[in-house]
């Protein structure tokens, strides 16, 4: 991975190529421009701060930096709620080690919430953590997520399922969603997030990586800088057994467990996607009875 202040750097000059003068309202002079979008006096001028500082902050010198600056930069740049926590992220590491200090994301889940997981029915419900490992799920969702869960792309058999692994590195995954192109986008996005709260985190960047070394598609994405935020919506699969689902996600953060997340999949009751997920979890429970009761299922094709 790049440095703190080549990620300031390519996060800050990607944001301001992606705005026009005129979307930012500044006269349009004639001539060609030498630089896409903003040049950096302009967003130094739209965030009433010098030219001079803007340019040394946008180097990575971000010590002692303001949040009211960082406030008036994520504005001058039109930076979405994504955008503008990972700048301020970003701004954290380099002041007073705060980021550094964050404790890592438990390996596993509490049995009080794994008693949660399992008590929903209708719903797919797991846990993730920032590094998209899947660390706990109910019945449903293991079934929902079979392919990952028997994908070759796991580190080890025993290592979690990871989604992002999985979307990159298993031939199998494009088949898995409807729209893979927007799957990839949307791990790499979170990643990206990741690493602007946890930078220290060894085995984040390891699998950043990972990724970028076997993955030209991941690479590729990971330059863009994009981030995003991921709490609610609707996410298709096209899964082996059932075929192509289209359910509701909720994402909540466990505040008591850092740095981990419950995600809840449901579909509209009485519909077409509804009767498939319940088709999924009588498969589920039949799968898992013909296994003796484990947890492990295995998906089929018809």
């Amino acid at each position: 991975m790049s440095s703190r202040n080549d990620e300031v750097r390519e996060f800050l000059s990607t944001r301001r190529a992606k705005i026009t003068p005129q979307a930012a309202g500044l006269p349009a002079y004639g001539g060609k421009r030498r630089v896409k979008g903003l040049r950096r006096e302009e967003v130094a001028l739209l965030a009433g701060i010098s030219a001079d500082y803007y340019t040394r902050l946008e180097k990575g010198r971000l010590t002692g930096v303001s949040d009211g600056v960082l406030g008036a930069i994520a504005g001058a740049l039109r930076l979405d709620e994504a955008e503008r926590t990972y700048l301020f992220d970003l701004a954290r590491t380099a002041n007073a080690g705060v980021v550094r200090n964050r404790r890592p994301a438990a390996a596993k889940i509490r049995p009080e919430v794994q008693r949660v997981l399992d008590s929903m029915i209708t719903a797919a419900a797991c846990v993730c953590n920032g590094r998209l490992d899947i660390i706990g799920t109910n019945l449903l969702a293991r079934a929902l997520y079979s392919p990952a869960f028997d994908s070759p792309a796991r580190s080890t058999p025993l290592a979690p399922p990871n989604i992002a692994r999985f979307n990159f590195l298993d031939p199998n995954s494009p088949a898995f969603y409807p729209d893979f192109n927007e799957a990839e986008n949307t791990a790499v996005q979170l990643l990206r997030a990741q690493a602007g709260r946890t930078p220290y985190d060894k085995q984040l960047t390891d699998l950043i990586g990972e990724l970028t070394t076997r993955s030209e598609s991941f690479a590729h994405r990971w330059a863009s800088h994009d981030v995003r935020v991921y709490r609610t919506g609707l996410k298709r699969f096209s899964h082996p057994v059932v075929g192509e689902i289209a359910v509701s996600y909720e994402a909540m953060e466990l505040l008591a467990d850092e740095g981990l997340t419950m995600m809840t999949y449901t579909a509209e009751p009485g519909t077409a996607d509804d009767e498939r997920l319940r088709l999924l979890a009588t498969w589920a429970t039949t799968e898992r009875a013909d296994l003796g009761g484990e947890k492990p299922i295995r998906h089929h094709r018809a």
